[in-house]
């Protein structure tokens, strides 16, 4: 076994692989870019050392003969299914904890995954490459036009008929060059009601090649994968087995060694399976194949990249009970779901589930990198309770200062459709318009923002504290607190820790004056991170953190930003965060790629202005009135946060 491995990856993917590394006493070493100096997996390694940038591979295999490795685990994502960076591994003496070289190159090219696997009998997609005439004459409709070098769905266009093709060809064939360098393009048949199921493989350097069983990932958004199971509760006994078997042929078919996934599309209506691809790495869904088959796959890894055998067979697998995983996203459901960035305040994870997280209060989450931030992943005996576990996991995870996706996932798994395990990877689309995405602020939120921010330390002089006092009673206090919707009043009088009295607006979008409202008895208590409202005799529990004259307050999985605007701030009105001012904002943080307007141009409503890049995702940013440019304080390559002022428009 190897003494040292170095790790060429980051965040939640490096910091899993150092959990396993540490069992197994194998020393650690991280590697990290200048904007990842303060990150959890740099403090968790033995070792770590900074390099430019991760797609480097001069640069990490310079770091892995400096710290005396003798392996390099490439993670999943960025250079793991690089068949180049494999051999580069190789003529520097250094093992690569993959598949060879030449694996990842006959499954990276889709057709001639496609050719390979099917000489090898396993079912395929009818369909096949270009040229054009060729795809027409197929008569493949509804087909699926796909990039063959790509993945993770980019550049995935579907096609009804075929007078669409033309278009739709020129369409994909533009992002497979963009995103992929190649603009190689392959056509399927599109499978109505599709399953997006997945065999995990393992295959040793003796010859063994066994499965561990499926997993279910059709809970998908624009063919990014949200949620995974294992097993899947479509699959019977007899369909694991034969698509096993494919799976473990088409491993075969390629010499492939180590871990990898093999993808199926599989007819929802008949059962019948295709073969999609085969990633040559760890999938980060994995953790649900962990938990159903009690194993290691990390350290199967490892062990097969030293030139030990598989210590099982394949009659010797067994699953137990049922796992289901959520990936926690930085973005705003509420916002389309895009991209969001910050700074961790404070961070509450459970503690009787498996977490998969890089996250660490004061973590800065940018936007240079995927935002998956962890995986929260439950097991129990059967689906339902692994899926009601699941949804009380998520309530107890709180990420103050960045926003996420966490009430969206909670909101998903308790569907009934979900429940019931009537999935495709369509359903997450046509849920979306019934799901509540607004992420509108509560009323007890609002409370105990109010509170928090009225509260008088014991000590202070009383005459610095404006809390309404006078002669006879206390007089009411009136708090403006901004929220995404807008600024809400709530009136406080009292001392928050005995005996306040609230006020508080009906809803956020019609806001009754604060002097109208009904009289409501609260109090909070506070002690470190913990708040405890007491409101009209309802008792509750939050995670708070304050940030100058922001206080971000979590509960049950959401996580709410509040800003104090004192009389008489810019902004101290309702409707100040809608965008009615002519203020433009950006929607996330991200680098600015273009300026479409100057300084005194004259603009239409909805007229583009700027175009923001982040995570890999374009926003193009609009003018919200008719008017004059008065302010544009960015220019191209700038890198903005959220909310960031792009530009003013005078009406």
């Amino acid at each position: 076994m190897f003494s040292t491995v170095l790790i060429a990856n980051r965040g939640e993917i490096a910091v899993r692989i150092i959990r396993t590394l540490r069992t197994m006493g194998v020393t650690s070493v991280a590697v990290y870019t200048e904007a990842d100096a303060g990150a959890l997996h740099v403090r968790e390694a033995d070792q770590a050392l900074q390099v430019p940038k991760y797609l480097d591979m001069g640069a990490i295999t310079a770091a892995a003969r400096d710290s005396g490795a003798q392996a390099v685990h490439p993670g999943y994502g960025f250079l793991a299914e690089n068949a180049q960076f494999a051999r580069l591994c190789a003529k520097e003496g250094l093992v690569f904890i993959g598949p060879p070289a030449e694996a990842i190159e006959a499954m990276g090219d889709k057709i001639r995954a496609k050719a390979t696997v099917a000489a090898a009998g396993v079912p395929v997609v009818p369909g096949g490459a270009e040229p054009a005439d060729d795809l027409l004459a197929w008569n493949v409709f509804p087909a699926l036009i796909k990039p063959s070098a790509g993945g993770g769905g980019k550049g995935m266009v579907l096609v009804r008929a075929a007078a669409e093709l033309p278009e739709a060809l020129e369409s994909a064939r533009r992002t497979a060059v963009n995103a992929f360098g190649d603009g190689t393009l392959l056509i399927e048949r599109f499978i109505e009601n599709p399953r997006h199921i997945e065999i995990q493989v393992l295959a040793d350097t003796h010859g063994a090649v066994v499965h561990l069983g499926e997993r279910e990932c059709s809970l998908q958004r624009r063919h990014q994968k949200i949620i995974e199971e294992a097993p899947s509760p479509f699959v019977t006994p007899e369909t694991r087995a034969a698509m096993g078997a494919a799976a473990v042929e088409a491993a075969r078919s390629v010499g492939y060694t180590g871990a990898g996934t093999v993808e199926f599309i599989v007819d929802g209506t008949t059962g019948d399976y295709h073969f999609m691809e085969m990633n040559t790495r760890l999938q980060v869904e994995h953790p649900v194949t962990e938990l159903v088959t009690d194993v290691d796959l990390v350290e199967l890894q490892l062990r097969v990249a030293a030139g030990e055998p598989l210590t099982f067979t394949q009659s010797e697998v067994r699953l137990r009970g049922h796992a289901v995983e959520a990936r926690v996203y930085a973005e705003d459901p509420a916002r389309g779901f895009l991209p969001t960035g910050g700074r961790v305040l404070a961070l509450a994870e459970p503690s009787d589930v498996r977490v998969d997280s890089s996250l660490a209060a004061g973590t800065v989450v940018g936007s240079d990198f995927d935002p998956m931030l962890s995986k929260v992943v439950a097991w129990a005996p059967t689906r339902a309770q692994a899926l009601s576990a699941l949804d009380r996991a998520l309530g107890r995870t709180t990420v103050l200062g960045v926003t996420t996706n966490i009430p969206f996932l909670r909101a998903l798994v308790t569907r009934p459709e979900v429940v019931a395990g009537e999935l495709d990877t369509g359903l997450v689309e046509r849920l979306l318009p019934g799901l509540d995405l607004s992420a509108a602020t509560p009323a007890d939120v609002l409370a105990v923002a109010a509170l928090i921010f009225h509260d008088a330390p014991a000590g202070r002089d009383p005459w610095d504290v404006a809390d309404g006092w006078r002669v006879g009673e206390r007089a009411w206090t009136t708090l403006r607190l901004e929220s995404r919707e807008g600024v809400h009043e709530v009136a406080v009088r009292g001392l928050p820790a005995t005996a306040a009295e609230l006020r508080l607006p009906g809803n956020a979008t019609e806001e009754p004056p604060a002097e109208r409202a009904e009289a409501v008895p609260a109090k909070v208590r506070v002690a470190g991170e913990r708040a405890v409202l007491t409101l009209g005799g309802r008792v509750s529990s939050y995670t708070f953190a304050r940030d100058g004259e922001t206080v971000w307050i979590g509960r049950d999985g959401g996580a709410w930003a509040l800003t104090r605007h004192r009389i008489g701030d810019p902004g101290d009105r309702p409707g100040a965060a809608g965008g009615g001012d002519g203020v433009v904002r950006s929607p996330m943080p991200g680098t600015v790629l273009l300026v479409k307007a100057a300084v005194g141009d004259q603009v239409s409503k909805d007229q583009p202005l700027v175009v923001v890049e982040a995570m890999k995702m374009e926003h193009t940013v609009t003018a919200p009135v008719d008017g004059v440019v008065r302010e544009l304080p960015v220019r191209a390559g700038q890198s903005v946060d959220m909310d960031a002022v792009l530009a003013v428009v005078e009406a």
